[in-house]
């Protein structure tokens, strides 16, 4: 069955495990190499080392969310083309959204490496960690064009109907930095600047790995030259739909630089060591969500585009209830064994494991509901509903989380820092089911006059 034609008639759930579990493998991958970064650094370095990458962490946020902005945003239209049968518009998108990646990711690692010391000061870095997160950062910027044109067109593989092609990108990348890591680290006794160059090389053979996809003759969508000409209605559009995700990536940067000079001025480095490691564990957790979003997107834009409205509310009803497993079930895990998890990291800080697991305790007090929160944000963007993705997306960030940073702590101190992220899920998530609620009911409406219309056309 052609790929794009079975976006419409296979079973919903089915299509949902075909494309989510290679996705969902190729996020836990990633985010497991992540998080043994950060256990080598941690039994290599020492607090310190965490503290480092951590505060360097929003930087990379932000070289993420350019890659966000354009490889989510033309996905969102491919699919929807693809789904009008228009071939060579899904191309046209292509072509533009590869060159847009290639010149924003240089002109970001450009900017970062001019700008690193003032942006790692503003983001909470003390005399001590600087040097780190100075000596980590430079590696990761000077190949961040390798991160973006590999998460980026990664996006683009999966719009077509490919997702093994896609779980291989991140397979790949992970695998070979799990590899990497502690030779870098320990062999060649390189410390954070080894994780950094491992990083960076295995971020390169994902990216090589990528481009021989589509110039490699094995996509269904080609890459031509021609395509490579900006045209501004065109890049408005990826723009428009890739800008919820990416502001909330940009916000997420921003936040977590508050966090980390809140956590400085209420708990110092030790403060910042323990969230680095509450990070990494709920990025775990969370990263397998991201997966199911990603195996979803191009189903609702798909059957959005082709008006099959049933199976659009499908898709959304049981990524909905896969990704609220998974939070339950991480939820569970940080109760049960919160002390085991935050020990995995570092050399044996007994004040940075109590005050980590006595953080993670708190900050992930709301975790079950946050999969809803994810998916249904995310619903909005595959259908081409950016200001709706935007809003839904920031509420947590920007509306909720940023005041409950701001105010908390004050009354409470360190822990009212850890306090304000389950008070911006609750309300985030009560937001987002008033929007998914109104939605739904508008699909049904559409559905029902879609259904009427048919007699009077079969009549005729």
């Amino acid at each position: 069955m052609d790929r794009q034609k079975m976006l419409g008639s296979a079973p919903v759930g089915k299509l949902l495990l075909k494309f989510s579990i290679p996705a969902i493998v190729g996020m836990l991958v990633n985010a497991l190499y992540n998080t043994i970064d950060r256990i080598y650094i941690g039994r290599k370095v020492g607090e310190l080392g965490i503290a480092g990458i951590t505060i360097g962490f929003p930087i990379m946020i932000i070289i993420m969310a350019f890659g966000m902005l354009i490889g989510i945003g033309a996905t969102s239209l491919i699919s929807i083309k693809l789904g009008e049968d228009k071939k060579d518009e899904a191309e046209k998108i292509l072509g533009n959204g590869t060159f847009l990646l290639i010149i924003i990711a240089l002109i970001v690692s450009a900017l970062g490496l001019i700008f690193l010391n003032p942006l790692l000061k503003l983001f909470g870095a003390s005399e001590t960690v600087l040097p780190y997160s100075k000596a980590y950062l430079q590696i990761i910027l000077a190949g961040s064009v390798f991160q973006t044109i590999g998460f980026g067109m990664n996006n683009f593989i999966r719009a077509e109907g490919n997702p093994k092609i896609a779980m291989f990108t991140m397979l790949i990348g992970a695998v070979l930095n799990i590899i990497l890591d502690p030779i870098f680290i320990f062999v060649f006794d390189m410390g954070v600047r080894g994780a950094a160059i491992a990083t960076i090389l295995s971020q390169a053979v994902a990216a090589i790995w990528v481009l021989s996809y589509f110039f490699g003759g094995r996509s269904t969508l080609d890459i031509h030259i021609s395509n490579f000409k900006l045209e501004l209605p065109v890049v408005g559009k990826i723009l428009a739909i890739g800008s919820a995700p990416f502001l909330m990536q940009v916000a997420s940067s921003g936040i977590t630089a508050l966090l980390n000079n809140n956590l400085q001025t209420y708990g110092g480095d030790t403060a910042i060591a323990a969230f680095g490691i509450i990070n990494s564990i709920t990025m775990f957790i969370l990263m397998p969500i991201f997966g199911i979003n990603q195996g979803a997107q191009p189903i609702i834009g798909y059957n959005y585009g082709a008006k099959q409205y049933d199976r659009v509310k499908s898709a959304l009803k049981l990524a909905i209830l896969a990704a609220t497993s998974i939070t339950v079930t991480g939820y569970v895990a940080t109760r049960l064994f919160p002390k085991q998890l935050i020990s995995l990291f570092g050399k044996g800080d007994m004040n940075l494991v109590n005050m980590a697991t006595e953080g993670i305790t708190i900050f992930l007090f709301m975790l079950p509901i946050i999969g809803f929160q994810i998916v249904s944000s995310n619903y909005f963007q595959a259908v081409g509903k950016p200001k709706h993705a935007m809003f839904l997306s920031l509420s947590r960030q920007v509306l909720f989380l940023i005041p409950a940073i701001l105010i908390i702590p004050r009354f409470l101190g360190l822990k009212g820092v850890w306090m304000a992220a389950p008070v911006a899920d609750s309300l985030s998530s009560l937001v987002t089911g008033v929007w998914i609620m109104l939605e739904i009911r508008k699909l049904n409406n559409d559905h029902n006059e879609i259904n009427n219309f048919k007699p009077i056309i079969e009549q005729e």
